[in-house]
């Protein structure tokens, strides 16, 4: 258990003092709390024991102005307990967030590919969230606890030794033997609340995606059962740990009314060297009363421990994986402009024992333009993650400018290639923030201006402009929108090598060809890739690659291949009927 969480308990030396500052802010509160318990008990019966013949003897200032004093520190530490507290966590979890997702962005797709993508996210969003628990209910309400138990225990031996001894002792044993014990019953109810939460959460999210797909073809009641099934293991989970929590409170009372019994029937007798102990009774008495509250909330810290750990386990699954790319820290230095050779690439995917690449090559001069053109699966889009290292090829070799892919440091390889992908992400921020991602030092006049250039200066006119909310929760975008802002990114991004990927799919015929244009002009001199199942705009192509089996079987110019009446003719005459 400890090995899962040692990682993370590492994060929390980021923000030592307040988190100390939080545990003594912690501790003061319940000695502010216990001291206004047993002083007030012991005034009230002092005074009570004084009557009005000890009205001018019997000091009720001191005591009087104590327990205002209790009052008023046990609130406002209290209240900056809360505050520091939390600040403290949210700083840890900030840390915490920004580490996890670190690592996983470091990761190759291959080593993601195993995870489903809610369950990426329910380990990043919910798993994390559940790491608080860490310091708020098990660190320091046991570091709180026994710091209380040591002072009050010697402060009490200034009255009495062996009863404070009795009450220190018994309150100690109780911190040590109820937490484990209540840990260990409570690891399988943990585990299954962390289980069955993951699951939930991944089907809720699973069916809203697909509602439509699953009302069609009448699912939509068979995944709801499931889901409900899911949900009541969950509160089963719950109600278990519930009920052990409720025993654990119930344990804590017992042994507080037996040990404030047994220290009310000791007491009686005397206390230190007073045989006639009067209001010293009630002292012990209300302090040992107040004194178990420090462990109210030690009692059942532990029963969440293995939600946590069941968590931190989860997230190290992801975040331990080493990175299967590695991209060396030496900066590569190179001439500008791109010339790219794949020699004899072999590749396929894990668990797909059908290659996707055989025996490629392919070599482009600096500034040329190539069109790779084929059936679906033949290849074209994993050459291109081939070249930006999203994945390794098995077998082969990958150059740049004449230096192995391999010795490309990850920021200079970033910078010199633009990339249109097929998914394209919009992210729930400004539409600024989402061109910025390509350029981050860019001008708003640029900005507008690329919106411009891509057919969107729609986006711009609108009262917001740029300050327009994207994405969930603001203004959403059409196919043909988003494929359109992924080519205002490239453009932003302006590298020496791009590489299309299907770039102008779901546009219309019209916007099509403005688009085309646009990128024939503005990757002038550069080297350009782009994967198609369309013809449109391939005759002003240096190449034409025909792709199939992940195998080139044909290239040429588009006049070349069109004479020689093969691969590309067919699609020509299937594309022009």
């Amino acid at each position: 258990m400890m090995n899962s969480l040692l990682p993370f308990l590492r994060l929390f030396r980021r923000h030592p003092w307040r988190l100390g500052l939080g545990i003594i802010l912690a501790i003061v509160t319940l000695l502010a709390s216990i001291g206004l318990l047993t002083l007030s008990g012991w005034f009230l019966a002092a005074s009570s024991l004084a009557g009005v013949a000890g009205l001018y003897s019997f000091n009720y200032m001191l005591p009087a102005a104590g327990v205002r004093g209790a009052a008023i520190t046990r609130t406002a530490a209290r209240y900056f307990e809360r505050l520091v507290s939390h600040d403290a966590t949210f700083r840890v979890l900030q840390h915490l967030r920004v580490f996890t997702f670190s690592k996983l962005i470091a990761l190759a797709p291959e080593q993601l590919a195993r995870f489903r993508q809610g369950e990426l996210l329910n380990r990043f969003v919910s798993d994390v969230d559940t790491l608080d628990h860490l310091y708020l209910r098990v660190i320091s309400p046991l570091v709180g606890a026994a710091v209380v138990i040591v002072v009050f225990t010697c402060g009490l031996a200034l009255l009495d030794v062996p009863l404070a001894l009795l009450l220190g002792g018994v309150m100690l044993l109780t911190l040590l033997l109820m937490p484990p014990l209540f840990w260990r019953l409570g690891t399988a109810s943990g585990h299954q609340i962390a289980q069955h939460q993951s699951r939930w959460r991944m089907q809720l999210t699973h069916w809203l995606t697909g509602l439509s797909e699953l009302k069609i073809y009448g699912a939509a009641q068979l995944w709801r059962k499931h889901l409900n099934l899911e949900e009541f293991r969950w509160q089963q989970a719950q109600r278990r740990q519930h009920r052990l929590q409720a025993l654990a409170q119930s344990l804590l009372m017992l042994i507080s009314g037996a040990t404030v019994t047994l220290l009310l029937w000791i007491s009686a007798n005397g206390v230190g060297d007073n045989s006639a102990p009067g209001a010293l009774i009630a002292l012990f008495v209300f302090c040992g009363l107040a004194a178990f509250e420090a462990l109210a909330p030690v009692a059942a810290a532990f029963l969440p421990l293995a939600q946590v750990s069941g968590a931190a386990q989860r997230v190290q699954e992801i975040i331990e994986q080493p990175a299967a790319i590695r991209f060396p820290s030496v900066k590569v230095e190179s001439a500008a402009g791109i010339h790219l050779k794949l020699e004899n690439i072999c590749f396929s995917y894990p668990q797909r024992p059908e290659p996707v690449l055989q025996h490629f090559s392919l070599s482009l001069r600096a500034g040329e333009h190539v069109a790779l053109l084929g059936p679906t699966g033949c290849g074209k889009s994993s050459l291109l993650a081939l070249i930006t290292r999203g994945w390794e090829a098995q077998r082969g070799s990958i150059t740049l400018n004449d230096i192995a892919l391999a010795d490309w440091d990850e920021a200079t390889l970033r910078s010199r290639i633009s990339v249109v992908t097929q998914r394209v992400h919009l992210f729930s921020q400004t539409l600024r923030d989402n061109l910025l991602l390509a350029k981050p030092n860019a001008t708003d006049e640029q900005l507008v201006e690329v919106l411009h250039h891509v057919g969107l200066p729609q986006l711009v006119e609108q009262s917001e402009g740029l300050n327009a909310w994207m994405g969930d929760g603001g203004r959403p975008l059409s196919g043909g929108e988003m494929r359109r802002l992924a080519i205002a990114r490239a453009l932003l991004h302006d590298g020496d090598l791009w590489l299309l990927d299907e770039p102008t799919e779901g546009l219309d015929a019209s916007t099509e060809q403005q688009i085309l244009a646009l990128l024939r002009h503005v990757s002038s001199g550069k080297t350009l890739i782009m994967v198609t199942h369309r013809l449109t705009g391939l005759d002003a192509m240096d190449r034409i690659c025909v792709m199939d089996q992940g195998q080139i079987v044909e290239s040429g110019t588009h006049a070349e291949l069109i004479s020689k009446a093969g691969r590309y003719w067919r699609f020509h005459q299937r594309f022009t009927l």
